[in-house]
């Protein structure tokens, strides 16, 4: 009965983690845009946007992130066997993976909260792809528990992948037909 409130906190805190990891490069694609917009407009958008980006990282995020694993260390020792498990290996290098990417969105965060910008908008739309890979293999390697199948799984995240960037491109086409800025 624990396990599965356990369980169930771990998933919650992992849907919050995955909220907070999808919404900061969104915000950071508006602050990259408003530092482009004329003053005093940039200004006004640019604090505001730091403060929303301070708040999601700080008070949703981070805790989030904490949470989730705390959670799942947790249930790794109530339930040992898992480890042995060859699904989950392939399960916990994507998870590395997470916190690589989450521990990059802080670096950029740091950057952003000093107006410190070196991404266009379309580079950081590529980069706010990283977390639906991420969360797209873990799904499929718990739903399935398949470390064999793994390989089909890679191709279909490739696929996805691509996917995911002609769907950028294509955005980046409307808006330049639109005649917004790229």
């Amino acid at each position: 009965m624990t396990y599965n409130y356990i369980k169930a906190l771990h998933l919650i805190f992992v849907i919050t983690w995955f909220a907070g990891l999808f919404y900061i490069p969104r915000l950071f694609i508006y602050q990259i845009e408003a530092s482009l917009k004329p003053k005093p407009e940039s200004k006004i958008l640019s604090e505001q946007l730091k403060l929303m980006t301070k708040r999601l990282w700080n008070i949703i995020t981070w805790p989030s992130a904490i949470l989730a694993t705390l959670f799942a260390v947790w249930l790794l020792i109530i339930n040992p066997y898992w480890l042995q498990q060859g699904w989950m290996h392939v399960k916990l290098a994507f998870v590395i993976l997470l916190f690589a990417y989450h521990l990059k969105n802080h670096f950029i965060y740091k950057q952003f909260q000093q107006d410190d910008i070196r991404w266009t908008s379309n580079q950081m739309r590529l980069w706010n792809e990283g977390a639906t890979i991420i969360l797209f293999a873990v799904v499929f390697l718990v739903i399935l528990k398949s470390a064999i199948n793994w390989i089909y799984g890679l191709v279909g995240l490739v696929g996805l992948a691509v996917l995911l960037m002609l769907g950028i491109r294509a955005y980046k086409n409307f808006r330049k037909a639109k005649g917004e800025d790229v």
